[in-house]
């Protein structure tokens, strides 16, 4: 029998369970945690944690523990339970009531059982079996149902054999035991409830970035791999920085929390690029735009090869001595026509970088060379436009085009800064926003630097940078070996682009590897002088 001091101190130790499972967000955790204070409460030695299954026709089981037979299923153990369902309905579509878990749930009513072997009106025989193989003997039974706060039946908790704390013999749950169980698994039912809203909530959330995502990818396949690839990088970055043991790193450390902070701002970190226009993210050539204009260049160079053999023949016509030479100066200027004709088709693809003499041929074509329209009127080969294009220096964008594609993060930033943030989420707008910004603070668009940026955005600069320069599915370019992009990662790093003490952990934590291993073609993996890199 339970004295005063006894039950003052298990319902001080029901208050200290109430309060650790309020904290719990791990949906396992959680559900082990109940099982196992329940257990501790009532001094039993086994007890299992049915969940109602999201039909509604079953119970599953969750969590099973037998301490004297060492048995720990479900949870955290990583361990399957491999018992089926308790269905709610036997084989004639009658309720299950011959079974005990199952009685508790419908009816809403709690069971305390003294003596399995000698109670009559439930099915105790997958019990008996279960004793029969393991040589246990299950005895006092104490099943409760779990109502949430709708008043919902959302799982049952069964305890097997209360032992008593002197002498360790089976006897029955007492009146007290009930009562604590009974108030523990209001508790815990609410505990659960409320955590699983979260996790819905979260799924809806983070579904309706994915949406988000879906757009950007759907307006343009070139960057529907950069907004999935980037949190992932962002993350493990960000795992090898709490593994850090030693350096200017070793004291940080983030939480569960933090990390699911940074997870979302790595989801949300190109979102504002559902206001960049189409045809500006998927310029794969110079002169793109809704199409590859090189071909309207290719028509205006056949137009005046067509013009170059009229003037031929016209010639040969009027003066037929004067066929040598002007067979010879047609195939001079045909060999002409073709050769810039492929200069043009070369600078338009962006793959490398133009030098002055080139971007000078290029107006020299475009002004000096005319052609006639339909309708004869003469004009310069290229428009004004067109050199703007061809003659732009590396990559595929012109000045005004590059400030459209940076708008993107300004309009992340004033997207995300609407948004009316939890406290747990309240830096996300800052992470996102700061991916494109420099150390030295030449960065944009606020140009922050390395002291005025969280170690968080300064990860995702890292993972953005590392993506872009590995990615095999932008238009513009072929994804670089693995060797190349650290070498290109490492100057960044001494020329305060990125966080130096951030590359360092990218490097020796083997970061770039993982993610290669993972994201990258076999084509580009090669080998990395990590050494090199670090200095």
């Amino acid at each position: 029998m339970d004295t005063i001091e006894n039950l003052f101190r298990r319902l001080e130790q029901l208050n200290e369970i109430g309060a650790s499972l309020s904290k719990e967000r791990d949906i396992d955790r959680l559900l082990e945690t109940i099982l196992v204070a329940a257990k501790t409460i009532t001094h039993a030695d086994g007890g299992t944690l049915y969940r109602m299954s999201e039909e509604g026709d079953s119970l599953r089981f969750e969590i099973v523990r037998t301490d004297s037979l060492s048995i720990a299923l479900g949870g955290s153990t990583g361990k399957p339970i491999s018992f089926p369902p308790l269905p709610l309905k036997n084989d004639k579509g009658e309720p299950n009531n011959s079974m005990i878990a199952v009685y508790a749930a419908l009816n809403d009513k709690t069971v305390n059982i003294v003596d399995a072997y000698t109670e009559a009106g439930f099915d105790f025989s997958g019990t008996r079996r279960f004793d029969a193989s393991t040589g246990y003997r299950s005895k006092s039974f104490l099943t409760v149902p779990m109502k949430n706060h709708e008043n919902e039946i959302i799982g049952v908790l069964q305890l097997i054999n209360s032992l008593d704390p002197k002498s360790g013999e089976v006897v029955s749950f007492s009146p007290a035991d009930q009562r604590l169980a009974e108030s523990l698994s209001s508790q815990a039912a609410i505990a659960l409830t409320n955590r699983q809203l979260v996790v819905q909530l979260e799924t809806l959330f983070e579904s309706l970035i994915n949406l988000i995502n879906l757009a950007i990818d759907e307006k343009s396949p070139y960057t529907g791999g950069h907004c999935q690839r980037v949190p992932d990088l962002t993350m493990m970055l960000a795992e090898g920085v709490n593994q850090t043991g030693d350096g200017p790193l070793a004291e940080f450390q983030m939480t569960e929390r933090d990390f699911y902070e940074l997870k979302i701002a790595g989801l949300l970190h190109d979102c504002g690029k559902v206001t960049t226009p189409v045809h500006v993210v998927d310029k794969s050539t110079k002169l793109q735009t809704l199409f590859d204009r090189i071909l309207m260049v290719d028509t205006r160079f056949e137009v005046l090869k067509r013009d170059t053999e009229i003037r031929m023949l016209q010639g040969i016509i009027e003066d037929k001595a004067a066929e040598p030479m002007l067979r010879t100066e047609y195939e001079q200027e045909m060999r002409l026509l073709e050769e810039e004709k492929a200069f043009l088709r070369r600078v338009n693809v962006g793959g490398e970088v133009m030098s002055e003499a080139d971007q000078k041929r290029v107006r020299d074509i475009g002004t000096l060379r005319k052609w006639s329209h339909s309708d004869a009127v003469e004009a310069d080969f290229l428009s004004a436009n067109e050199i703007e294009n061809l003659s732009i220096r590396a990559g595929t964008l012109t000045g005004e085009e590059r400030e459209i594609i940076n708008h993107h993060i300004v309009a992340t930033i004033k997207m995300l800064e609407r948004l009316p943030w939890p406290n747990h989420l309240k830096n996300v707008a800052e992470y996102a926003g700061g991916h494109h910004e420099r150390m030295d603070g030449k960065g944009y668009p606020k140009g922050l630097t390395r002291e005025q940026m969280s170690l968080q955005a300064r990860m995702m600069g890292i993972a953005d940078i590392f993506e872009a320069l590995t990615a095999s599915d932008r238009p513009y370019k072929k994804g670089m070996k693995l060797s190349q992009a650290m070498g290109i990662m490492a100057n960044f790093k001494k020329n305060g682009h990125i966080d130096p003490d951030l590359f360092d952990v990218f490097v020796r934590k083997g970061v770039y590897l993982r993610y290669a291993e993972k994201f990258l073609d076999q084509s580009q993996l090669d080998n990395v002088d990590e050494a090199a890199v670090l200095q």
